[in-house]
């Protein structure tokens, strides 16, 4: 499914988040989005979701505006893993994954047994499934992370959009999720803060003071000079002899 920004402003008291925010990501595709704290990417990741309305501009998939969408339909093709969202409820690890069948379930189509399928299929892609019965509370922050991910799987989405979903996460899990979503034949856009990880990409797009600076593929975008600009860091850039790939080593920039 094709995800589409045209000329997207967000305007909070008078300070523009988001300034004339326009791209399209073609279906499959994994699209990056890297930039400084503050540079408009969670802002933008929410208008992309739905959750907020862009001020001015519009967001379509596959060409349809969403403002022209039902809410429920939005639900069913987008999926956002925030970078913290909390429960006071007291509710068990697979519980909160199976949140994600709710857009699909109605007095006409209850719960089966293939939504109890899907949300184990989505706790295991997680490395979930041992502390299914485990309550909310007493999980460590990155096991949080990794239920939230696991929702937006039992979900199912044409879309996935993810907003910094290795936070929290030790390196093993976040090599484990990150080759996960590569691999999912759906729409992905995710901010990352980790420019190596962000080299995975399909393509990339790079948020700066709420405008999307740069875009293309990351060996284009992700330049010396555009890390100086932008992030205010040298860079060296070294091949990687296990994959073959690069590997960029940063220092301030003085």
């Amino acid at each position: 499914m094709t995800l589409t920004a045209e000329r997207i402003d967000w305007t909070v008291h008078g300070h523009k988040l988001l300034d004339d925010v326009g791209l399209r990501v073609a279906p499959g595709e994994t699209f990056g989005l890297v930039g400084p704290n503050g540079s408009g990417k969670t802002t933008l990741l929410r208008v992309l979701a739905g959750l907020r309305k862009p001020k001015r501009g519009r967001v379509l998939m596959n060409d349809r505006p969403m403002a022209s969408m039902r809410q429920r339909d939005i639900a069913r093709a987008i999926a956002f893993v925030e970078q913290q969202a909390e429960t006071l409820d007291r509710i068990a690890v697979r519980q909160a994954v199976a949140l994600g069948r709710t857009p699909f379930l109605s007095p006409l189509r209850p719960w089966s047994d293939r939504d109890d399928a899907i949300v184990s299929r989505a706790l295991d892609d997680v490395d979930m499934r041992h502390l299914a019965d485990r309550l909310w509370h007493t999980l460590s922050g990155g096991e949080r992370q990794r239920v939230h991910i696991a929702r937006a799987l039992a979900q199912q989405p044409s879309i996935l959009l993810l907003d910094e979903p290795t936070n929290h996460l030790d390196i093993r899990h976040q090599l484990s999720i990150l080759q996960l979503v590569r691999e999912l034949p759906i729409t992905v856009v995710i901010a990352l803060h980790d420019l190596n990880q962000a080299m995975d990409c399909d393509r990339i797009g790079v948020m700066d003071a709420g405008r999307l600076v740069d875009i293309g593929a990351p060996g284009r975008v992700l330049t010396a000079k555009r890390l100086r600009r932008t992030f205010g860091v040298h860079v060296e850039i070294v091949d990687d002899p296990i994959d073959h790939g690069r590997i960029m080593r940063f220092r301030h920039a003085l």
